[in-house]
């Protein structure tokens, strides 16, 4: 499920003069059972609404009084968000013959013709208040105070996101509630504005509108989706905007230092600006620093599941899970006992809404028997990063929607992953060149794209805990062994290095100084051009001693991985 909640507003969408019929309510029972919210969006007062509607308890939510008052059915409980009618101001109206005049928690309301009167009295009292209109009514509120920020109160207490809202209505009152949700709908009978600004429109009018759009949630929600809330641009492809829609499953896949982490940060950042929650899984610490999220865990402790879950109950946070301190064969593990748990939490309430899983092959191997256990039926929204495609299950490669392949082996790709699910490859697939990427949509058997990528604002301080403190496996690692292979030392990231280093006699630090074994492998394995380059220096400067050219060494080691690190871009 793709849209938790639905929020609908009362009179003239959900009731007809007043009355919702028993198919209507058959209708949103029905809702109900399929594990989803509903949450009633009206201008009328509790009292009033609760009069007129005896089966208010089937809400799990209700925003009354135009956006001023919370109620709970189920506890009863109500919470007024606004300032209640100022007496003096209810007394002028009074005076000045406003009638039917209705004072509520919140707020006042008449019927037109009285907007004229009651603005002067706004006026010359120097009030912050709004008049509202909804088809003749006339509501006055405190400013601020509509339907969309009483439905932003219900869905932080239902711990729901807007994105996943399908908002419905008719009326002036309904555009500010139905403009925040993640699809808009307007019923038949709705007035002109509301139906142009709408993403869709029923074919039945009131409760046989609801009906219908009932209907269609349940068959299957992804199909209503509007791209104008939802889509992610990925990209420009002949002028036409690329995008991703947070029903994907995306693969990102592409030589190592080619730009796919690049790629997964610009996506983050626009993640971030459309309002949606991530969640990256980091095996190798490359996030650390991203902005807009929290990290978890370090190059000396892992996070719990307790502790990720916890945090991604928070709406507002975005959640990076580095797994630095995780060996290679523990990585899945972790991964496989937190699945469940955030999958559970996700059909839910469709939070986090994205899933980043960068280092795939390592979580999502292949060599694992229980991965279509771990994996729900689909992956939803989540952005699978890899070098190795062929590596990752393949029970998880068949949920792939989008295939983003990078570099000058981008089409061998599509072939490892064509192979690997068993789809017949697309014809002529060539690299992309510059700074284009291949884009494919391998389940509608569209041309593949090439797609001129987001660029991202910030820029990461790539991989400097992984190479800092974490473990390189055994070819990546530095081994000292001295001239005679009298040892056999191994240095699996810079921090063991360093200390290895300062430890050893000078006749085995200057072995490797002069074969210029430092700055090869800061070159070629830390990736460093930086370091390597000062390495080199100090490796054929002959008159340093080894006490210098070791202290020139690892100062600058520590100069850009203890300090706050400048590690290069992958």
């Amino acid at each position: 499920m793709y849209f938790i909640a639905l929020a609908t507003d009362y009179d003239g969408t959900l009731a007809h003069d007043g009355i919702v019929s028993r198919k209507t309510l058959s209708s949103l029972e029905r809702f109900k059972k399929s594990g989803r919210k509903l949450v009633l969006v009206t201008g009328r007062e509790l009292p009033d609404l609760k009069r007129v509607f005896p089966e208010i308890g089937l809400f799990d939510k209700v925003v009354a009084e135009n956006g001023a008052l919370i109620y709970t059915p189920a506890s009863e409980e109500e919470r007024v968000i606004s300032p209640s009618p100022d007496p003096k101001f209810v007394a002028r109206l009074k005076k000045q013959g406003v009638k039917p005049l209705s004072v509520g928690r919140s707020i006042v309301a008449t019927w037109e013709p009285h907007q004229a009167t009651v603005l002067e009295i706004i006026k010359k009292m120097g009030l912050g208040l709004e008049i509202i209109f909804n088809k003749g009514a006339v509501m006055i509120l405190p400013s601020g105070i509509n339907k969309a920020t009483g439905l932003a109160a219900a869905l932080q207490d239902l711990r729901l996101s807007p994105h996943n809202v399908v908002g419905v209505g008719d009326a002036e009152n309904d555009h500010a509630f139905l403009k925040a949700c993640g699809c808009s709908v307007a019923v038949d009978n709705a007035i002109p504005a509301v139906k142009a600004t709408a993403d869709l429109v029923t074919r039945g009018a009131r409760g046989k509108g609801v009906e219908e759009l009932v209907d269609r949630l349940i068959k299957r929600d992804h199909d209503i989706l509007p791209r104008r809330h939802d889509g992610i641009v990925l990209g420009s492809a002949g002028g036409d905007d690329i995008y991703l829609s947070p029903t994907d499953t995306v693969l990102i896949a592409g030589s190592s230092g080619i730009g796919k982490s690049t790629l997964a940060t610009a996506l983050t950042e626009r993640f971030v600006e459309s309002g949606f929650q991530f969640c990256i899984f980091d095996p190798e610490g490359d996030y650390d620093g991203l902005e807009g999220a929290v990290r978890l865990g370090d190059g000396s402790s892992a996070p719990t599941k307790a502790q990720v879950l916890d945090l991604i109950e928070k709406a507002d946070s975005n959640v990076v899970v580095n797994g630095l301190a995780l060996r290679v064969n523990e990585r899945p593990d972790f991964f496989a006992d937190l699945l469940p748990g955030l999958g559970s939490f996700r059909r839910r309430t469709a939070r986090p809404h994205w899933l980043v899983i960068d280092e795939a092959h390592h979580l999502l191997p292949k060599r694992r028997d229980d991965t279509r256990a771990v994996l729900s039926l689909e992956l939803p929204g989540t952005v699978l990063i890899t070098v190795h495609p062929e590596a990752i299950s393949t029970d998880a490669l068949r949920l792939v929607t989008a295939i983003i392949a990078l570099g000058p082996k981008a089409k061998d790709v599509v072939k490892a992953f064509c192979h690997e699910t068993g789809i017949d490859p697309p014809k002529d697939v060539a690299s992309p060149k510059g700074e284009r990427v291949l884009f494919w949509r391998p389940q509608k058997r569209k041309k593949i794209a090439k797609v001129k990528v987001i660029e991202p604002r910030q820029s990461l301080k790539r991989h400097s805990r992984k190479y800092a403190e974490g473990q390189l496996d055994e070819a990546g690692s530095f081994y000292f062994h001295g001239p005679d292979n009298a040892m056999n030392l191994r240095a699996h990231n810079l921090m063991i290095f360093a200390q290895i280093a300062e430890g050893i006699d000078d006749k085995t630090w200057e072995f490797h100084l002069r074969a210029g074994d430092y700055s090869k492998w800061f070159r070629n394995q830390i990736r460093d051009k930086d370091l390597a380059r000062e390495t080199s220096e100090a490796e054929n400067d002959k008159k340093l001693s080894a006490e210098e050219s070791r202290k020139r060494v690892l100062d600058a080691v520590r100069r850009r991985y203890t300090a706050p690190a400048t590690a290069p871009e992958d």
